[in-house]
């Protein structure tokens, strides 16, 4: 008889809201400041991006969206190179700042391993938003098109050479 565990980083759904809600659970830290308004993380993000950087709700769930998908894509296949624009950024360094939140996804899809943000100065003009974008799709998403070609090939300076950063 054969027995398969499941691994909690082995996504089945590629819903960045459901993923994102799915840490709740694993948020350790500062649980008071974080679960204590009774909203979802997803919630609680949108309403951080709705407060310090994007104008309308629409806009901040787009862009948290996408980079959930970013952030997953990178603990699931830390081997590619990634990496996004600077308006998904916008959500990449929301959810980094809200490090109850990070701790918690990098905990759920990455294995318990923290997965570090280091940036570069200088961007790069390399066509890597755009192929992340594409290997998006290749693993079930669907990457906001008009998000990702907005920066086009202009894309954030992330340092993907180290094997925990993206």
């Amino acid at each position: 008889m054969t027995v398969t565990v499941d691994n909690p980083a082995d996504t089945r759904t590629r819903d960045p809201k459901e993923l994102l809600n799915a840490v709740q659970p694993y948020i350790k830290h500062l649980t008071i400041n974080v679960l204590d308004s009774g909203m979802t993380v997803w919630d609680r993000e949108v309403a951080l991006l709705l407060r310090d950087e994007v104008m309308v709700r629409d806009l901040a769930e787009r862009i948290l969206g996408n980079a959930v998908m970013y952030m997953i894509a990178s603990m699931e296949h830390p081997q590619v190179h990634l990496g996004v624009g600077k308006v998904v950024d916008i959500g990449v360094h929301q959810i980094i700042l809200d490090s109850p939140v990070y701790f918690a996804l990098c905990d759920l899809y990455n294995g318990g391993a923290y997965k570090h943000h280091a940036p570069f100065i200088q961007r790069r003009n390399d066509g890597t938003v755009l192929n992340t974008a594409e290997f998006l799709r290749s693993i079930g998403f669907q990457p906001d098109e008009e998000l990702w070609g907005r920066d086009g090939a202009e894309c954030s300076p992330c340092d993907s050479k180290v094997p925990d950063s993206h």
